[in-house]
């Protein structure tokens, strides 16, 4: 039996139509097996870099397809190359990526994680299916150029982009293109706009180290929980007095250790958080004045402060040109009312940044929200993109790509 997907979940008379236009690219058995894989997926999330029966699930998807090229990279990672149909033409790519997160699942889906503690509340399974999906797209009406099918490990610890690159099958890629599901949009909704789209994510660890002594007698000490108090509050002035208040930035302090009894002064306290910026000049700010202040403020209370700055995902930032190209396939596959403005500044990360800062590209949000659905967010045990969602992202990046190829082949 064939599971199509109803018209009418796509709510409006206008999302109606886009329903069955959109549907009408993929055949019933297409369909059908979209949505077992993107089930399969879904069912058996594995952690990042630990991908295996995903990455063997969707490899196989992919041969069925005999693709020009087709290899296993970066640990789990996998790319198919689906020919274009000048073999002299530039080369473009869509990313899906395929990691899960370390939670528990409370959907109470039929096809929920059967790993505790282990779910798919980011989606990616979602985008691995619809990266399965455009490849399907391409090979039935093929771009100008080949487009390269990379399936990503490891978004959610921010490797796994790194990893593609260093491997080197993506040095003859010209422009790549990805997308993610967000449920503040519905479905059939799509953010393609240039800018600032996700923000650096880097994460820091301050340790103030001084002498230990007994609580009743505090003047023998150098304090590190009090000076540690002080720097949670000092560590706010960064954005608040330092940063010029036109520029996005975020100093979150996510965790404090010290002690280890009542009435023990310790002689260690750790603070580690985040910083978010969207510009590289406001992330270099931020970096240089969280080490100006905890030295500061540890000399003041008589500590010594080791700061570690660890450098995650770079900012994301959209380009004009990738957009336009985006822009367009979205008016062509589905209308010009299905763009919309993301509307407010996203300050997540997201490790798609390290292909634009070696390529042209664009990221794009695709609307994942059911009529009369909750705009759930991700990282959360109740996160479920509508199945929908997959035929659009599809459709669209498979449509992107083909724009890309055709605007980069006339350039070329």
């Amino acid at each position: 039996m064939v599971c199509r997907l109803p018209a009418s979940s796509f709510g409006s008379e206008h999302s109606l139509n886009l329903s069955e236009k959109i549907l009408s690219l993929f055949s019933p058995m297409l369909q059908n097996r979209l949505l077992a894989l993107r089930r399969d997926l879904h069912q058996h999330p594995e952690l990042s870099f630990q991908e295996k029966r995903t990455s063997a699930k969707l490899y196989e998807e992919l041969e069925s397809l005999q693709p020009a090229q087709l290899a296993r990279v970066a640990e789990t990672g996998i790319i198919a190359c689906i020919r274009g149909r000048n073999p002299h033409a530039p080369v473009v790519a869509i990313r899906g990526d395929i990691d899960a997160l370390p939670i528990q699942e409370e959907t109470g889906l039929p096809w929920a994680s059967v790993h505790a503690g282990v779910m798919h509340a980011c989606g990616h399974d979602v985008h691995a299916a619809w990266a399965i999906g455009a490849a399907h797209l391409l090979k039935e009406n093929p771009a100008v150029g080949d487009v390269l099918i990379v399936l990503q490990p490891a978004e959610e610890i921010g490797q796994g982009a790194q990893a593609l690159l260093q491997s080197g099958v993506l040095e003859d890629v010209r422009a790549i293109f990805g997308a993610h599901v967000d449920r503040r949009f519905a479905v059939g909704e799509i953010v393609a706009e240039a800018g600032p789209l996700a923000a650096s994510a880097d994460t820091f660890s301050i340790e103030l180290i001084g002498n230990g002594a007994h609580g009743a007698r505090p003047h023998e000490s150098s304090d590190p929980v009090v000076g540690a108090g002080a720097l949670i509050g000092a560590l706010q002035t960064i954005v608040s007095r330092r940063l010029n208040p036109a520029h996005a930035g975020v100093v979150s302090i996510g965790s404090v250790h010290a002690g280890t009894a009542s009435n023990i002064i310790p002689e260690r306290a750790q603070l580690t958080g985040t910083l978010r910026a969207t510009r590289p000049e406001v992330r270099r700010l931020l970096q240089t004045e969280m080490q100006t202040i905890s030295e500061a403020v540890a000399c003041a209370y008589g500590l010594q402060a080791v700061t570690n700055i660890e450098a995650g995902t770079p900012p994301l930032v959209n380009l004009e040109a990738p957009v336009r190209w985006a822009q367009q396939a979205v008016r062509n596959i589905l209308s010009e009312k299905a763009l919309v403005p993301l509307g407010f500044l996203n300050l997540a990360g997201e490790d798609f940044a390290f292909y634009l800062e070696k390529m042209a590209g664009c990221f794009l949000r695709i609307g994942a929200r059911e009529p009369g659905g909750e705009a759930t967010p991700a990282h959360a045990p109740r996160f479920y993109p509508a199945e929908e969602s997959i035929f659009i992202g599809a459709a669209v990046l498979a449509g992107t790509a083909r724009v890309a190829s055709a605007a980069l082949s006339h350039e070329t």
